[in-house]
């Protein structure tokens, strides 16, 4: 059993959804808990709800020069780091076939560009604590999905690293976590930038979570108990709800019948 009152666990995108959820979990271990993300109304109130337990930085992740800057304020402020969880992300609406470059450009650098560059900037103190890197992936790791432009190309681009990295890292003892789950019940109102603007030649229900697939929201509290369970077994892998394993094993064996699968399972009424 991983003792967490001895660790120093960063998670970026941490001060709402999934992230704060995580954030409160490791603290709930007794573990040095530090959250990273770009709105310090959120990130105090956050600690407010930590009674002032949780370190928190401002920070955005997409840029070099606010990584340069957070990397050189937690080496001043933290002896070690033991846990990084790149968290970050963003899903989008629309056709693939309608989505323009500077979109794709966009949803790359918010969900896997962001993760490479923090990666790049942690991993040396990763590797001298024998650390964990936790990517927080999507089901879009393993799939496409119909109206989700170019969400689905930036998470299989992060599914791709990690397996590069939990290869590479091997050797050093640095453990490689992807998680890859359904939509998640976010226990608060979307704020005015996770609203989708969608055109007329999608369905209403393309803004739901998912983009129409028909899945049961998860418990973000349940969820980081489950991440955190995985960290601790050292698993590679962690894909909830587990019965998407097989919709993914399909795909790879006969496309047809895993397009098929997925289009029965996406809502596409008006």
């Amino acid at each position: 059993m991983v003792q967490w009152q001895q660790k120093t666990v960063v998670i970026t995108g941490g001060s709402a959804g999934l992230g704060k959820e995580l954030a409160l979990a490791f603290l709930q271990r007794q573990a040095t808990v530090i959250v990273v993300a770009r709105d310090s109304e959120r990130l105090e109130n956050l600690k407010r709800t930590s009674d002032d337990r949780i370190h928190t930085y401002v920070c955005d992740v997409t840029s070099d020069e606010s990584v340069d800057e957070l990397m050189t304020a937690l080496k001043v402020d933290f002896d070690k780091i033991d846990v990084w969880v790149n968290n970050v992300g963003r899903s989008d609406r629309g056709e693939a076939r309608a989505t323009t470059v500077a979109e794709f450009e966009k949803s790359l650098q918010i969900n896997f560009l962001s993760a490479v560059r923090c990666t790049n900037a942690i991993l040396p103190l990763l590797v001298e604590s024998r650390g964990k890197l936790i990517n927080i992936g999507s089901l879009a790791c393993k799939s496409g999905g119909m109206y989700i432009g170019a969400y689905p190309a930036g998470k299989h681009a992060l599914a791709a690293y990690s397996q590069q990295l939990r290869m590479e890292l091997a050797e050093d003892l640095v453990h490689v976590l992807l998680v890859c789950p359904g939509p998640v019940d976010r226990r608060e109102p979307r704020s005015q930038t996770a609203q989708y603007d969608i055109s007329d030649s999608l369905p209403t229900a393309a803004t739901g979570p998912g983009g129409g697939v028909r899945l049961k929201l998860i418990d973000p509290e349940r969820l980081a108990k489950q991440i955190i369970r995985a960290c601790e077994k050292n698993k590679l892998e962690l894909v909830v709800p587990r019965r998407a394993k097989l919709l993914f094993a399909i795909s790879q064996l006969c496309p047809r019948l895993g397009d098929w699968v997925l289009r029965k399972k996406t809502n596409t009424k008006s």
